[in-house]
């Protein structure tokens, strides 16, 4: 549902849609609001739907109470260049708006994020995120869209795990890294900054992602509790630490793109033990 122009949540009618001529449990639906934070957000929506970018996202840390510490803020390079920002994705969330927040105030707001289609449909964040799923018909807009965004002077914050982490052989890491920066950074020219978010989800959340992934469920369950999992985060304060800018010349063919990828989020998990 819309209103101000701005997505609400509305579990009702998500049922609605999704479960046609089936009776879902009164009790079940409530659950779905409560896991999703229906009341809160739609709340903060409201009361926000003034602001856009980076002063929503900034009302957004507020709400939480969320602080951050940046090391390595000498690294970051001067504006005068045009570069892809990759991070670890521990949260699935809040690392986002903490990185954007970081990212826009020293870049004048010239920062743009790669996204799903559903984040660009909150309005105050429209200009921001970037879809990245679009198919089909839309594959050749799609492509100038992208095109047009790399020869931009914005400075490009990605995820290249296309995920958050999860629990990995005892440890709370990213999967695989897509190649596709690597491709972009060598042919838009872009240095790539790495940065490395301290933080983790709860133990609930890698466990449910275990069970569901032994039982064979494609579904991705656990990301149904991502917002239950950000309130969790409520009162945190988060540390970010940037790594010295990787020249695009380096991506060269010693290795193939996906091992470079790979190469990079190395370097960015070595961030945390250079601190």
């Amino acid at each position: 549902m819309r209103q101000n122009n701005i997505i609400k949540i509305d579990i009702d009618q998500v049922v609605k849609e999704r479960a046609k001529n089936k009776k879902v449990p009164r009790f079940l639906i409530n659950y779905l609001k409560k896991i999703a934070h229906q009341e809160e957000i739609n709340k903060f929506l409201e009361e926000n739907s003034n602001l856009k970018n980076l002063d929503f996202i900034d009302a957004g840390l507020q709400f939480m109470g969320i602080e951050t510490e940046v090391k390595g803020r000498e690294n970051l390079p001067p504006k005068d260049g045009r570069y892809i920002f990759a991070s670890n994705h521990p949260l699935g969330g809040l690392d986002g708006m903490a990185t954007g927040m970081l990212i826009g105030k020293e870049y004048d707001g010239k920062v743009r994020f790669f996204s799903n289609d559903l984040l660009t449909n909150l309005e105050p964040l429209r200009e921001m995120f970037i879809p990245v799923n679009k198919l089909g018909s839309q594959s050749r807009q799609h492509a100038k869209m992208m095109d047009d965004l790399y020869n931009s002077d914005n400075h490009l914050v990605t995820y290249p795990a296309g995920m958050c982490s999860r629990k990995i052989n005892g440890k709370i890491v990213d999967p695989e890294w897509k190649k596709n920066f690597i491709a972009k950074a060598v042919q838009y020219q872009r240095d790539v900054v790495p940065i490395y978010f301290e933080g983790r989800n709860s133990n609930f959340f890698y466990n449910l992602a275990r069970l569901r992934k032994f039982l064979g469920i494609k579904f991705n369950i656990e990301m149904m509790y991502l917002a239950d999992e950000m309130f969790k985060q409520r009162g945190n304060k988060f540390t970010l630490t940037i790594g010295k800018p990787i020249p695009w010349q380096t991506f060269d063919k010693s290795k193939t793109q996906t091992e470079w990828a790979a190469w990079v989020k190395e370097a960015v998990y070595k961030l945390k033990n250079s601190r």
